[in-house]
Protein backbone atom coordinates (compact mmCIF):
# COMPACT_ATOMS: atom_id res chain seq x y z
CA UNK A 1 0.00 0.00 0.00
CA UNK A 2 1.34 3.38 -0.93
CA UNK A 3 1.36 5.94 1.88
CA UNK A 4 0.12 9.47 1.35
CA UNK A 5 2.79 12.10 1.11
CA UNK A 6 3.84 14.13 4.09
CA UNK A 7 1.31 16.91 4.69
CA UNK A 8 1.73 19.98 6.84
CA UNK A 9 -1.18 20.64 9.20
CA UNK A 10 -2.15 23.60 11.33
CA UNK A 11 -0.30 22.26 14.39
CA UNK A 12 2.94 22.03 12.44
CA UNK A 13 2.48 25.52 11.04
CA UNK A 14 1.83 26.83 14.56
CA UNK A 15 5.02 25.18 15.84
CA UNK A 16 6.93 26.62 12.89
CA UNK A 17 5.64 30.10 13.69
CA UNK A 18 6.55 29.61 17.36
CA UNK A 19 10.07 28.44 16.49
CA UNK A 20 10.58 31.30 14.04
CA UNK A 21 9.18 33.80 16.54
CA UNK A 22 11.45 32.76 19.42
CA UNK A 23 14.51 32.62 17.19
CA UNK A 24 13.58 35.91 15.54
CA UNK A 25 13.01 37.51 18.94
CA UNK A 26 16.60 36.75 19.92
CA UNK A 27 17.88 38.38 16.72
CA UNK A 28 15.46 41.33 16.77
CA UNK A 29 16.15 42.03 20.43
CA UNK A 30 19.88 42.40 19.80
CA UNK A 31 19.46 44.42 16.59
CA UNK A 32 17.07 46.79 18.34
CA UNK A 33 19.43 47.22 21.26
CA UNK A 34 22.38 47.96 18.94
CA UNK A 35 20.27 50.41 16.95
CA UNK A 36 19.36 52.33 20.12
CA UNK A 37 22.86 52.39 21.57
CA UNK A 38 25.11 52.19 18.51
CA UNK A 39 26.40 54.84 16.13
CA UNK A 40 23.73 54.36 13.46
CA UNK A 41 20.99 57.04 13.36
CA UNK A 42 17.51 56.00 14.46
CA UNK A 43 14.79 55.68 11.77
CA UNK A 44 13.25 58.95 13.00
CA UNK A 45 16.57 60.74 12.62
CA UNK A 46 17.47 59.88 9.02
CA UNK A 47 15.97 59.59 5.55
CA UNK A 48 18.41 56.84 4.59
CA UNK A 49 16.85 54.02 6.61
CA UNK A 50 18.42 51.33 4.41
CA UNK A 51 21.91 52.72 5.00
CA UNK A 52 21.26 52.99 8.73
CA UNK A 53 19.98 49.40 8.80
CA UNK A 54 23.12 48.17 7.02
CA UNK A 55 25.26 49.95 9.61
CA UNK A 56 23.24 48.39 12.43
CA UNK A 57 23.62 44.90 10.97
CA UNK A 58 27.38 45.38 10.67
CA UNK A 59 27.60 46.63 14.27
CA UNK A 60 25.42 43.76 15.46
CA UNK A 61 27.77 41.29 13.78
CA UNK A 62 30.69 42.89 15.63
CA UNK A 63 28.74 42.66 18.90
CA UNK A 64 27.98 39.00 18.29
CA UNK A 65 31.63 38.17 17.62
CA UNK A 66 32.82 40.12 20.67
CA UNK A 67 30.03 38.77 22.85
CA UNK A 68 30.71 35.19 21.79
CA UNK A 69 34.27 35.60 23.04
CA UNK A 70 33.31 37.28 26.30
CA UNK A 71 30.13 35.58 27.57
CA UNK A 72 30.15 32.68 29.99
CA UNK A 73 30.96 29.17 28.85
CA UNK A 74 27.41 28.06 29.60
CA UNK A 75 25.89 30.76 27.37
CA UNK A 76 28.33 29.89 24.60
CA UNK A 77 27.44 26.21 24.89
CA UNK A 78 23.71 26.91 24.72
CA UNK A 79 24.13 29.13 21.65
CA UNK A 80 26.28 26.47 19.95
CA UNK A 81 23.72 23.80 20.81
CA UNK A 82 20.86 25.76 19.25
CA UNK A 83 22.83 26.70 16.13
CA UNK A 84 24.17 23.18 15.53
CA UNK A 85 20.76 21.61 16.11
CA UNK A 86 18.90 23.87 13.68
CA UNK A 87 21.63 23.72 11.01
CA UNK A 88 21.90 19.92 11.20
CA UNK A 89 18.14 19.36 11.13
CA UNK A 90 17.71 21.57 8.06
CA UNK A 91 20.70 19.99 6.32
CA UNK A 92 19.44 16.46 7.04
CA UNK A 93 15.98 17.31 5.65
CA UNK A 94 17.40 18.88 2.49
CA UNK A 95 19.93 16.11 1.82
CA UNK A 96 17.40 13.34 2.49
CA UNK A 97 14.93 14.99 0.14
CA UNK A 98 17.55 15.22 -2.61
CA UNK A 99 18.56 11.58 -2.10
CA UNK A 100 15.06 10.50 -3.09
CA UNK A 101 15.86 11.35 -6.72
CA UNK A 102 19.58 10.63 -6.90
CA UNK A 103 22.10 8.16 -5.50
CA UNK A 104 24.33 10.70 -3.76
CA UNK A 105 24.55 14.35 -2.74
CA UNK A 106 28.21 15.30 -2.44
CA UNK A 107 29.68 13.04 0.25
CA UNK A 108 26.21 11.95 1.43
CA UNK A 109 24.52 8.76 0.23
CA UNK A 110 22.29 6.00 1.55
CA UNK A 111 24.29 3.74 3.87
CA UNK A 112 23.50 0.05 3.63
CA UNK A 113 24.75 -2.76 5.89
CA UNK A 114 23.83 -5.88 4.00
CA UNK A 115 20.13 -5.37 3.26
CA UNK A 116 19.64 -3.05 6.20
CA UNK A 117 19.42 0.69 5.65
CA UNK A 118 21.33 2.60 8.32
CA UNK A 119 19.22 5.64 9.14
CA UNK A 120 20.90 8.88 10.16
CA UNK A 121 19.47 8.70 13.68
CA UNK A 122 22.09 6.00 14.35
CA UNK A 123 25.15 8.28 13.97
CA UNK A 124 23.05 11.01 15.61
CA UNK A 125 22.54 8.95 18.77
CA UNK A 126 26.20 7.94 18.82
CA UNK A 127 27.33 11.54 18.39
CA UNK A 128 25.00 12.81 21.13
CA UNK A 129 25.95 10.03 23.54
CA UNK A 130 29.70 10.43 23.03
CA UNK A 131 29.71 14.23 23.25
CA UNK A 132 27.30 14.23 26.20
CA UNK A 133 29.39 11.70 28.10
CA UNK A 134 32.57 13.65 27.32
CA UNK A 135 30.95 16.86 28.65
CA UNK A 136 30.09 15.07 31.89
CA UNK A 137 33.49 13.52 32.55
CA UNK A 138 35.72 16.35 31.36
CA UNK A 139 37.02 18.91 33.84
CA UNK A 140 38.00 21.34 31.11
CA UNK A 141 35.10 23.80 30.85
CA UNK A 142 36.57 25.33 27.70
CA UNK A 143 35.64 22.11 25.85
CA UNK A 144 31.94 22.45 26.64
CA UNK A 145 31.06 24.88 23.80
CA UNK A 146 32.78 22.57 21.30
CA UNK A 147 31.05 19.51 22.69
CA UNK A 148 27.74 21.39 22.52
CA UNK A 149 28.18 21.65 18.74
CA UNK A 150 28.55 17.87 18.47
CA UNK A 151 25.65 17.29 20.85
CA UNK A 152 23.40 19.67 18.91
CA UNK A 153 24.30 17.98 15.63
CA UNK A 154 23.51 14.59 17.17
CA UNK A 155 20.16 15.92 18.39
CA UNK A 156 19.36 17.26 14.91
CA UNK A 157 20.09 13.93 13.22
CA UNK A 158 18.15 11.97 15.83
CA UNK A 159 15.05 14.14 16.12
CA UNK A 160 14.80 14.38 12.34
CA UNK A 161 13.85 10.70 12.46
CA UNK A 162 11.98 10.74 15.77
CA UNK A 163 8.78 9.60 14.02
CA UNK A 164 10.58 6.42 12.92
CA UNK A 165 11.67 5.77 16.50
CA UNK A 166 8.16 6.34 17.83
CA UNK A 167 6.37 4.27 15.20
CA UNK A 168 9.11 1.62 14.83
CA UNK A 169 8.53 1.90 11.09
CA UNK A 170 10.05 3.89 8.23
CA UNK A 171 7.41 6.63 8.11
CA UNK A 172 9.80 9.46 7.21
CA UNK A 173 7.94 10.50 4.03
CA UNK A 174 4.43 9.55 5.17
CA UNK A 175 1.79 11.56 6.99
CA UNK A 176 2.92 10.05 10.30
CA UNK A 177 6.43 11.34 9.61
CA UNK A 178 5.31 14.92 10.20
CA UNK A 179 5.77 14.30 13.94
CA UNK A 180 9.54 14.52 13.35
CA UNK A 181 9.16 18.06 12.01
CA UNK A 182 6.85 18.98 14.89
CA UNK A 183 9.28 17.70 17.51
CA UNK A 184 12.22 19.50 15.87
CA UNK A 185 10.28 22.77 15.66
CA UNK A 186 9.19 22.49 19.28
CA UNK A 187 12.79 21.84 20.32
CA UNK A 188 13.97 24.85 18.31
CA UNK A 189 11.36 27.03 20.01
CA UNK A 190 12.41 25.73 23.44
CA UNK A 191 16.12 26.31 22.84
CA UNK A 192 15.43 29.75 21.39
CA UNK A 193 13.34 30.61 24.45
CA UNK A 194 16.16 29.43 26.72
CA UNK A 195 18.69 31.64 24.92
CA UNK A 196 16.34 34.63 25.13
CA UNK A 197 15.41 33.89 28.75
CA UNK A 198 19.04 33.60 29.79
CA UNK A 199 19.70 36.99 28.21
CA UNK A 200 16.82 38.54 30.18
CA UNK A 201 18.03 36.98 33.42
CA UNK A 202 21.58 38.24 32.94
CA UNK A 203 20.28 41.74 32.22
CA UNK A 204 18.02 41.59 35.28
CA UNK A 205 20.91 40.48 37.49
CA UNK A 206 22.95 43.50 36.41
CA UNK A 207 20.03 45.81 37.22
CA UNK A 208 18.96 44.31 40.57
CA UNK A 209 21.92 42.55 42.16
CA UNK A 210 25.00 44.33 43.48
CA UNK A 211 28.13 43.90 41.40
CA UNK A 212 30.39 41.06 42.47
CA UNK A 213 33.38 41.99 44.62
CA UNK A 214 36.74 42.39 42.86
CA UNK A 215 38.20 38.99 42.18
CA UNK A 216 34.89 37.34 43.10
Amino acid sequence: MRHRGLQVGRGTVALGVLAATTTGAVVASEIGRVWRRGSAPLPTETDDIVGAAEEVVAETAEVVVAGYREVSTRENALFNLLTAFVATFITARVVTSMLRSRSSVGPFRDLMFGRRHIHHFVPGIVLAFVSGAAAIVTRDESLEPKLAIAFGAGMGLTLDESALLLELDDVYWTEKGIISVQIALATTALLGALVLGLRFLRRGEREVLPPPPPGG
